[in-house]
């Protein structure tokens, strides 16, 4: 090229030097066109092998692309071909911010756990799409049914799903942080964890100045809960155990209905213990199962007479015909613990098939997410709403010596104060 260049500057030199004849002048223009039409023709030559360089390299890139996208669609072909097995997840999350456990087909109005579980089924490539629309379709029964703003550590959900490779850090990699499957179990095909659950551990976590006397000016950082009281909340407590008639422990429940009698097996307060400068206690609840509002309400009971509004005698009262007005105490603290599988357990757990439905591996994981989700939500939510102390000046406008007679009059009252207590976290009617 730089050839070439050279003889079309000497030619043009050639042409304007002086007393070059006609004949010679004619052939040097002659020679310069087939100059021109060398340098040109070269340069096309040079354009297209550049063109051809860049249709190599542009279908070098296609074909990446064409086989990436054809590897995926081999990875989704692969996974609908697997076959679906019936499991059950253990799943732990903190309830703020969602209306509950169960999701509402068709209504995104109210977000709730199992619309971003379901979702990251369908996104892992665990089930179909079109069985998230339709969860009859998997299958799909959770053991208890949480409400509004309650959270759990050991919720467990029975379903039928594709197993694919690495299906736990999957469904994680597709769910907020705040909502984690810690652990995977294989079960027999009829399995139905709210059916085959024999009984469901719930925890209250609540600051103990809930248990400071009505009489006494109590400020809420720097009350600590005595030995003495808490010695009488645990006696209280206790009371609850064996089963009795809960109907003035929940709504819509007449004193007649046999699904109002429940079977409580424990019942206690831990040690206090303080944090954020507040000190908290935990209490424990197991029973076969618990219908709407009766956790809150048991333990609404027992700070009412702790705090001196209502006599001891209220709680035997409670499990006879007579209507009793019982406070239900705020949500923020319910805590889904575990859920108990002993019947399960003994027939199938040691079969060889399959495993007992027991996590004593995942239990580390399962303190580890309390202490990083669930107990940093119900102190931070305590300090900046206050709901417990909100709901404690609350408890004068009870009347815990009402007549049947005299409730049906302060209905209205009654309905008023429980919109301000917040929403039950229990399993709500189970059975």
């Amino acid at each position: 090229m730089l050839r070439l260049r050279w003889g079309l500057s000497a030619l043009s030199c050639g042409l304007s030097a002086p007393g070059s004849g006609r004949t010679a002048g004619l052939s040097v223009l002659r020679m310069a066109e087939e100059l021109r039409a060398a340098v040109a023709s070269q340069a096309k030559r040079l354009n297209s092998s550049s063109e051809v360089v860049e249709r190599i390299e542009e279908n070098g890139h296609q074909n990446k692309r064409l086989k990436r996208d054809a590897d995926e669609e081999d990875g989704e072909d692969q996974n609908k071909r697997l076959p679906k097995r019936k499991i059950v997840l253990l799943m732990a999350y903190s309830g703020k911010g969602y209306h509950g456990m169960q999701r509402n087909v068709g209504s995104s109005q109210f977000k709730t756990i199992e619309d971003d579980l379901v979702s990251a089924l369908v996104q892992s490539g665990c089930i179909p799409e079109n069985h998230g629309e339709d969860m009859k379709k998997m299958s799909f029964q959770r053991c208890a049914r949480t409400d509004k703003g309650v959270s759990a550590a050991g919720q467990i959900v029975s379903l039928k799903v594709r197993l694919i490779d690495d299906i736990l850090e999957k469904i994680n990699n597709h769910l907020p942080s705040h909502i984690r499957i810690l652990g995977l179990k294989r079960v027999t095909g009829g399995f139905n964890s709210k059916n085959k659950c024999d009984a469901r551990t719930y925890s209250y976590m609540l600051p103990t100045f809930a248990f400071a006397h009505k009489d006494h000016d109590v400020q809420e950082e720097v009350y600590r809960l005595d030995k003495e009281t808490l010695e009488r909340v645990n006696k209280l407590l206790a009371c609850y155990k064996g089963t009795h008639n809960f109907h003035n422990f929940t709504s819509q429940k007449g004193p007649r209905d046999p699904s109002a009698k429940r079977y409580i097996m424990e019942m206690y307060c831990g040690e206090p213990f303080v944090r954020e400068n507040i000190e908290f206690a935990v209490i424990k609840v197991k029973g076969q199962s618990f219908m709407m509002h009766q956790i809150r309400k048991m333990i609404g009971l027992v700070i009412a007479i702790v705090k001196g509004y209502a006599a001891e005698s209220i709680i035997e009262r409670s499990w006879g015909e007579e209507k009793v007005d019982v406070p239900k105490a705020p949500g923020l603290g319910l805590v889904l613990e575990r859920v108990h599988f002993e019947k399960y357990n003994r027939r199938f757990g040691n079969d060889g098939l399959h495993e007992p439905l027991e996590w004593t591996e995942e239990e580390e994981k399962i303190a580890v997410f309390k202490e990083q989700y669930i107990y940093p939500t119900i102190i931070n939510t305590e300090r900046e709403e206050k709901s417990m102390a909100n709901w404690l000046s609350t408890l004068s406008i009870h009347d815990f010596n009402s007549s049947a007679v005299e409730m049906q009059a302060n209905t209205k009252t009654s309905k008023n104060s429980s919109d301000l207590e917040g929403s039950d976290g229990s399993d709500g009617d189970s059975d």
